[in-house]
């Protein structure tokens, strides 16, 4: 099966170690982010969402209307839209992009970050809040005469939208998180299923959940599995693992320092969230995992977002790409600590490794295949 690479698209230059040297939206940064993205082979890039953060949505048309290839996939919270309206820019980005977006809508695992925007639902309302949402959208989507909706959450009447998507039947959903009401929620209706990085028997785990909820579904299709890695790459062991600690040395010099490295706690001691739990627990339990996983910048961040990392020369982080893959993870996510260098290095050293071994495998399955169906028709 084919393999893609995620990547972010930031607004500013900030990160874990260093704080953004201007504003919040910095239009030519955010565009050379993305065109480093494109010229160097990745596939899309992530459009995240915060509360206080740039509007995600313009942002990513702006891309989209500058760059010919480098697809979007834009997160979006249901509780800061109504379906229909959401359902509409959706679709007009899809136009604009000429059928590159993908839509990844986050339940919100931390009732503080959500209550700034006015959510007061729980954790499960919000996840059934969500999957009413996806539904709704969908059906938006594909639906060319006026409907009502009668639900939990929505109630509308004689809705027809005038804006199509130009992907057929519709752009492809993208869900994630790591909890039994996640797994759930994504596995009934989501076209993606993304995980954060970890160890290999705990992916695996995790992805058998999310198959058996989709089967729970009804659903005679899996999603796809995507995970998300931080990578520390240099051209030796030696220096990756040096790079590696100098990373960690400053996250916590700068927590140190009283900055807000991260906004996904929100000043709380442990996370709300189930998949950041997991994180620290692990990160707990042990630093390597595997063969490249590392879980001390996952520590240092209190176990925020995406944060185990891979570190090792762009070959030791590639075959550990491909542990992944062959697990069943055809989108792999990364995201290094200096945004737009490490896109440009990880483009450069360690998608073309990946892209040639999942091509042989592929090729060799193949083979295999043909002289399988050779025996039993001879």
């Amino acid at each position: 099966m084919p393999v893609e690479f995620l990547g972010i698209a930031a607004t500013h230059d900030g990160s874990e170690i260093t704080p953004r040297s201007g504003a919040a939206f910095d239009k030519e940064y955010t565009l050379r982010l993305a065109r480093a993205h494109e010229e160097h082979g990745w596939d899309r890039v992530l459009f995240a969402y915060g509360s206080g953060s740039p509007d995600p949505a313009p942002a990513a048309a702006y891309i989209a209307s500058r760059l010919d290839r480098l697809q979007i996939l834009l997160a979006h919270r249901p509780n800061v839209s109504y379906p229909t309206f959401a359902a509409k820019t959706f679709a007009t980005l899809d136009q604009i992009s000429e059928g590159r977006l993908t839509v990844h809508f986050i339940t919100g695992g931390n009732d503080r970050e959500q209550g700034r925007e006015g959510d007061v639902l729980t954790k499960d309302e919000r996840y059934a809040r969500t999957r009413e949402y996806i539904r709704i959208v969908k059906k938006i989507w594909t639906t060319h005469e006026p409907f009502d909706h009668e639900g939990e959450h929505y109630r509308f009447h004689d809705f027809v939208s005038d804006v199509f998507p130009v992907q057929q039947p519709r752009p492809n959903v993208s869900f994630g998180g790591s909890s039994p009401a996640a797994y759930a929620a994504g596995g009934a209706e989501a076209d993606i299923y993304c995980l954060w990085g970890e160890p290999l028997e705990r992916t695996a785990e995790q992805i058998e959940a999310v198959k058996a909820a989709a089967r729970a579904a009804g659903r005679t299709d899996v999603p796809r599995i995507q995970v998300a890695f931080r990578p520390i790459i240099a051209p030796t062991e030696e220096l990756a693992w040096d790079k590696a600690h100098r990373t960690v040395g400053a996250i916590k010099a700068r927590r140190e320092r009283g900055e807000a490295i991260t906004k996904r706690h929100n000043g709380q001691a442990q996370p709300q969230n189930t998949g950041s739990q997991r994180l620290i627990a692990i990160a707990e339990a042990g630093e390597r995992y595997d063969r490249a996983l590392w879980t001390p910048t996952a520590a240092a961040t209190g176990g925020a977002g995406n944060s185990n990392a891979l570190v090792g020369t762009p070959e030791t982080v590639a075959q550990a790409l491909l542990d992944y893959y062959d697990l069943g993870v055809d989108i792999l996510s990364a995201r290094g600590y200096d945004l737009l260098g490490d896109a440009i290095d990880f483009g450069r050293h360690v998608i073309p490794i990946v892209r040639e071994e999942v091509a042989k495998r592929d090729a060799e399955r193949a083979a295999h295949g043909t002289q399988t169906l050779a025996a039993v028709h001879g």
